[in-house]
């Protein structure tokens, strides 16, 4: 990340200088040579018009160079910060939901086993009442047949 900020800071400083260094070089000066009909006050506003553009981009310049160097640490920061706070949030609510999925998962355990409990419960009682059902029958059995022998 701090690279590539640096990267873009040369990049900018780059283009900055491109623009201000063409208008100071002997061979801009060449470019716009005086022709020879104007008088010299024309060419004293535009040598003053080129010195005011010179002036205005260094300044532009500064100004880049300072925002870039200055600012961008704090914002750097601030933004590091920000990001820092929001992965803490992402990651308490990750942990509350695996909290609420894992109740919900103890809720489903519970009522599970107390459906076995009372599965287990009913089928004890179908067995008692089954055991019930035989004894009085074995006992009617006997009683019949003891209601034969005695006849």
């Amino acid at each position: 990340m701090l690279n590539r900020s640096l990267t873009l800071k040369l990049w900018l400083l780059a283009i900055v200088l491109a623009k201000a260094l063409p208008m100071n070089s002997p061979a801009y000066g060449q470019i716009i040579q005086p022709i020879p009909q104007q008088p010299e006050s024309f060419q004293e506003r535009m040598r003053q018009q080129q010195e005011g553009r010179t002036q205005q981009t260094q300044e532009q310049l500064k100004d880049t160079w300072l925002r870039l160097n200055l600012q961008q640490p704090q914002q750097l920061q601030q933004q590091q910060k920000i990001q820092q706070q929001e992965f803490t949030q992402q990651r308490e609510e990750l942990i509350r939901q695996q909290q609420f999925r894992l109740q919900q998962q103890e809720t489903r355990l519970q009522q599970q086993q107390f459906t076995q409990q009372q599965q287990l419960r009913i089928q004890d009682q179908q067995l008692r009442q089954d055991q019930q059902i035989r004894q009085q029958q074995q006992f009617r059995l006997q009683e019949q047949r003891r209601q034969q022998e005695l006849r």
